[in-house]
């Protein structure tokens, strides 16, 4: 782990590509804290379950009784067949779509789990240092409970990406992204159809496989989505901003999303190997992205923090 030092930032919004649910920006003050240097990696997290006979929600046949409660109402229940356990696989388009329906390059994949990124015929035997993926937010809740540590804040996070540069747009600095294919994974070309791999991968990368930012912390930016502690509100800033200096905010009490109302969802940060200027540009260190509690992708991670003592 990497120790990061106490300090006052403006968290939120850093350019004219801020989404609204970055704004209002305002003054955050962290105390020093512990942060893992790289993600969770499949090496790790194989000796969590190994202690601990985990099953992950990906693992676990689908609770219909459960899932509907937070769906719209009236949602009809799907055939018995597509309620056994999976997750979602990335699946490149044929050519350009709109990016407003995501379902189009995400596939329902029954099998695909941690130990099958890509469904049942794949498997992790020589991917040991990959970041785990297909981790739903309890399941990173889990791992962090067992390794004594826990999720990073939203504002512990942001603050650790920044690696100490002066409210820099990414974890790098402030070069552009076209200029950034030697500092980080994400998708180069035209999302979700054709990627060039500048980076030189299609996928995630080893952890690793970039330089770090000014804290010593790698991927930071790209490579897979990382689960925060704090519950997704699109509003959480403006409810932050209640308070002239926030010291150690963990975000709102209760979970909002306005595109979804009755999901309960967290916080996720970093961006992943799919991240785009026309899609998302995740890789923005006050980006945020949320999903709900049980969901899980094959770009979808986490790292932990840890108290000082």
């Amino acid at each position: 782990m990497v120790l990061i030092p106490a300090g006052e930032f403006m968290m939120g919004g850093k350019s004219a590509q801020a989404d609204p649910d970055e704004l209002p920006r305002r003054v955050v003050k962290v105390d020093a804290f512990w942060i893992d240097a790289t993600e969770v990696t499949n090496k790790e997290f194989s000796k969590f379950v190994a202690a601990t006979n985990y099953k992950t929600v990906a693992e676990r046949d689908i609770d219909w009784d459960e899932m509907v409660k937070n769906l719209p109402p009236g949602t009809q229940k799907p055939d018995d067949a597509m309620l056994a356990a999976g997750s979602l696989v990335f699946r490149p388009t044929e050519g350009p779509v709109n990016l407003q329906y995501a379902a189009q390059w995400w596939q329902w994949t029954i099998g695909a789990d941690w130990q099958h990124p890509e469904g049942p015929e794949s498997n992790i035997i020589d991917r040991m240092d990959y970041p785990v993926v297909h981790i739903a937010w309890e399941d990173a809740a889990a791992y962090a409970e067992w390794a004594g540590k826990r999720l990073p804040t939203e504002a512990e996070w942001e603050w650790a990406a920044m690696g100490g540069l002066e409210d820099p747009k990414y974890p790098w600095g402030n070069t552009p992204i076209e200029e950034a294919t030697s500092v980080a994974n994400f998708w180069q070309g035209a999302f979700p159809y054709d990627n060039t791999e500048a980076d030189g991968f299609f996928g995630a990368a080893p952890v690793k496989s970039f330089p770090t930012n000014g804290y010593g912390l790698y991927e930071m930016a790209g490579n897979v989505w990382e689960w925060t502690s704090d519950k997704y509100h699109y509003q959480a800033y403006q409810i932050g901003k209640t308070k002239e200096l926030n010291k150690n905010p963990s975000g709102p009490d209760q979970s909002f999303d306005p595109q979804e109302p009755n999901m309960p969802k967290r916080s996720m940060r970093g961006g992943s190997f799919l991240c785009n200027e026309s899609y998302c540009s995740g890789y923005r260190v006050a980006r945020r992205m949320k999903s709900s509690e049980d969901s899980g992708f094959n770009h979808t991670g986490f790292r932990c923090v840890k108290d000082i003592e």
